[in-house]
């Protein structure tokens, strides 16, 4: 079944939505890979259990999402500084994209498979989010 799901979610190309960012995209890096921000700005996130708290390629963990239910999740592609992409109870789930557009600013999108389309709007609150952390002065 769950490779039946995952073919079924790989079917057609992966939506995307993504906003820029006002924010060192160093600074923007971290709060992505951060599990401990994670809950900050994920919107379906209300906790994450990992050993690391930033992850790397096939770091596991789990995220309890806002109905409580925690969830297994592995990390299966990461390119330090720029993506990563994960799988949730086995599902393929949110790719994540970090775009520097030079100076103080980038581009953040996500990536979701075209089953997923109605997560887009649970993604656009997380940018929102994102941007909110990220651009927040620093003193």
């Amino acid at each position: 079944m769950g490779g039946f799901i995952r073919r079924l979610l790989r079917l057609g190309p992966a939506l995307r939505v993504s906003r820029v960012i006002q924010a060192p995209p160093s600074a923007v890096w971290d709060i992505l890979v951060d599990t401990e921000q994670w809950p900050r700005w994920g919107p379906s996130v209300r906790a994450v259990r990992c050993p690391r708290r930033r992850i790397d390629q096939g770091a596991e963990g789990a995220v309890q999402t806002t109905m409580g239910i925690w969830l297994p999740f592995v990390i299966t592609e990461l390119l330090v500084g720029s993506s990563w992409s994960w799988e949730v109870a086995s599902v393929p789930a949110t790719g994540h994209r970090l775009r520097p557009l030079g100076g103080l600013a980038c581009e953040v999108s996500f990536e979701v498979p075209l089953l997923a389309a109605p997560y887009l709007l649970v993604c656009r609150v997380a940018l929102r989010r994102i941007a909110r952390l990220a651009e927040r002065p620093r003193h």
